[in-house]
């Protein structure tokens, strides 16, 4: 079996934070590849006017993706799904022979409880929890955390997750980036111009 860490977001644009988490966790986890799903719609974020197209932010997670054991993906576009339950389900029907483990930053945890669903994803994968500076209180007082914290499991046993039964979940801390997608838009508005080419076709 594959050890695959998920890591699902806007990626708008992808960044060396979402880079550094990534590496900190395959290492952390004993993964052997990590999966960014390019996500061509985000329920919680539908009319946000800064959001740039699809295509742009695919780009920019594969270019930041490089010379990384990451593959930036256009999966959730194939399988056309649009929650993350529907997603977590047909990636464990199509790919059988992988383990995935479900990767968030504390600002999603803070916000799981709005998610579809959310005590199925739970039902269906490991999830990992990583750090976020300026999110961890929000985080651990969420709902969400209110009824995953009887499932939690210890830090030091992280690399043992494919033998957890479920749910399951786990916290981990590695040294925080403070880069920012917000703070890259602010700084950049036409960011997405140097991506604006066409998407090549996905690895299968």
């Amino acid at each position: 079996m594959t050890r695959i860490g998920i890591l699902g977001g806007s990626f708008n644009p992808a960044h060396r934070g979402h880079r550094a988490i990534t590496l900190a966790a395959l290492r952390a986890l004993a993964l052997d590849e990590a999966w960014w799903l390019v996500s061509p719609g985000n329920p919680l974020k539908d009319g946000a006017g800064d959001m740039a197209p699809f295509a742009a932010r695919l780009g920019s997670a594969r270019a930041m993706a490089r010379r990384a054991p990451i593959r930036a993906t256009d999966i959730e576009c194939r399988l056309h799904t649009r929650y993350t339950l529907d997603t977590i389900r047909k990636l464990k029907r199509q790919y059988p022979k992988q383990d995935f483990i479900w990767l968030m930053g504390a600002d999603n945890l803070a916000q799981f409880h709005r998610w579809r669903e959310w005590r199925k994803i739970a039902a269906e994968v490991p999830i990992a929890v990583i750090a976020r500076p300026g999110y961890d209180g929000r985080a651990l007082a969420a709902p969400a955390m209110g009824w995953l914290r009887r499932f939690q499991r210890p830090a030091d046993q992280a690399k043992s997750w494919t033998t957890w039964r479920l749910p399951a979940l786990v916290l981990l801390r590695f040294r925080p980036d403070p880069t920012s997608a917000t703070g890259l838009r602010a700084g950049d508005p036409d960011w997405y111009r140097r991506f604006a080419g066409p998407v090549a076709q996905p690895r299968s």
